[in-house]
C-alpha cells in the first residue's frame, strides 16, 4: 500500500510541475493554455503553434543619454488598421487591415512608431485607407490619439513617432486634431529638429524637455505653413511594398533623398507586402526581415534603421521583429 501511495504521489507532483513548464520561443505551444515565457505569446505561423516574441527591448531602459538618432524602434504599418477594429460609423470595413491589435496595446508591446492615414471626412480627420468612403473610414483620428496621449502621461519616460500620410486639406487640420487630443503638450518642435544630418537630442533631454512626441507629415508644404514636420527632410526610406522587399537591393521611396544621404539623421526601413497574408507575415518578419536589415545597413551609409515598419508585428517563427530590433540596437549603442 505504501508503494502504491508513494507511485500515486510521484504522479501526482510530475503533473503539478508539468503544468508550470514555460516555454521558449520558438518552441511548439497550445494556444489553449498559453505556456509561453513573459513577452511572447503562442501564436500560429505556418500551420504551427509556437511560442512568438511579441514585445520589444526598450534600449532606453539601458542608456537613455545617447542622441535620438542612436537608437532603433519598433513601427507598425497602418497602425489603426487591426483586426477587431470598428467601424464608427456602422458600415463593415473592407479596407486591408494589417495589425491585430489595438494601438493601446501595441504601445504596450514595445511599438514606438505609427503610420497613420490620416484624411479629411465628415467634418473631422479620419483614418482611412484610400479616399474615405462609409466601407474605407475606420474612425475619427482623435480616439487613437487620445490613446497615445494615455500612453505619454502614464509613461513618462517613453517617446513615440507618429508618420502621418497626410491628404487633409483644411487648414490646420491635422493641428487641430492633435491639440484637441491634448497633444500639443509633449511635441516636439519642427523648429529645433536638427538639420544637415546633425544628431538629434539625447533622450534623457527628449525627456527632460517632455518633447516625447515627434510628428512627421507627408506634406511637403505644411513645415512652413503649420509646423508641422516634414518627413523627408529628415529621414530618408526605403521603398514600401513587393518593390522595396526584392533582396540583394535597399532602393529608397520615391519621395526620399537616397538612403545614403547623411544629410538627413534618421533612417526608416519598410519591410512589408502590398497585399499581406498570415503565412507570407510569418515568413517576412523572420529571417528575411534580418537579411533586409543588413542590406539596407549597407546601403544607407553602415547605418542601422532608427525605424523598422512591418505589418503584423507580433507574427514571426520565433523572435521577429522584437529580435530585428535587438540587432539594430545592439549595433547603434555599441557604435
Amino acid at each position: 500500500l505504501q508503494n502504491y501511495l508513494l507511485i500515486a504521489t510521484l504522479i501526482s507532483t510530475s503533473l503539478v510541475f508539468a503544468c508550470y513548464i514555460i516555454l521558449m520561443v520558438g518552441d511548439t505551444c497550445s494556444r489553449a493554455t498559453n505556456d509561453c515565457e513573459l513577452g511572447s505569446q503562442c501564436l500560429e505561423c505556418n500551420s504551427q503553434n509556437r511560442c512568438t516574441r511579441i514585445q520589444t527591448i526598450s534600449p532606453i531602459s539601458r542608456v537613455k543619454d545617447l542622441p535620438f538618432n542612436q537608437y532603433s524602434w519598433l513601427t507598425t504599418h497602418n497602425s489603426f488598421a487591426w483586426r477587431g477594429v470598428n467601424s464608427s460609423i456602422g458600415f463593415p470595413i473592407l479596407g486591408i487591415m494589417n495589425q491585430e491589435d489595438s494601438i493601446t496595446d501595441q504601445l504596450k508591446n514595445g511599438v514606438r512608431g505609427l503610420t497613420l492615414d490620416m484624411n479629411d471626412y465628415k467634418d473631422d480627420i479620419w483614418l482611412c485607407q484610400g479616399p474615405c468612403s462609409k466601407y474605407t473610414a475606420f474612425l475619427p483620428a482623435i480616439y487613437v490619439l487620445r490613446e497615445v496621449r494615455a500612453f505619454l502621461k502614464t509613461h513618462p519616460t517613453q517617446i513615440i513617432t507618429i508618420f502621418i500620410e497626410d491628404h487633409v486639406t483644411s487648414r490646420n487640420g491635422v493641428n487641430k486634431v492633435f491639440n484637441g487630443a491634448g497633444l500639443r503638450r509633449f511635441w516636439f518642435p519642427a523648429s529645433k529638429m536638427p538639420k544637415y544630418g546633425g544628431d538629434w537630442p539625447t533622450v534623457k533631454e527628449m525627456i527632460r524637455r517632455n518633447h516625447r512626441l515627434i510628428v512627421f507629415t507627408s506634406n511637403a508644404t505644411k513645415e512652413a505653413r503649420e509646423g508641422i514636420a516634414y518627413v523627408w527632410n529628415y529621414v530618408v526610406e526605403n521603398q514600401y511594398g513587393h518593390d522595396g522587399m526584392k533582396g540583394g537591393s535597399c532602393s529608397n521611396r520615391v519621395e526620399s533623398l537616397p538612403m545614403n544621404t547623411t544629410t538627413k539623421s534618421l533612417v526608416l526601413m519598410n519591410y512589408f507586402r502590398n497585399v499581406q497574408n498570415s503565412k507570407e507575415v510569418c515568413r517576412d518578419n523572420s529571417s528575411p526581415l534580418i537579411s533586409m536589415m543588413n542590406m539596407c545597413f549597407m546601403v544607407a551609409g553602415n547605418r542601422w534603421p532608427n525605424y523598422v515598419a512591418v505589418d503584423f508585428y507580433k507574427r514571426s517563427d520565433g523572435g521577429g521583429a522584437p529580435d530585428a530590433l535587438d540587432m539594430a540596437n545592439k549595433n547603434l549603442l555599441e557604435t
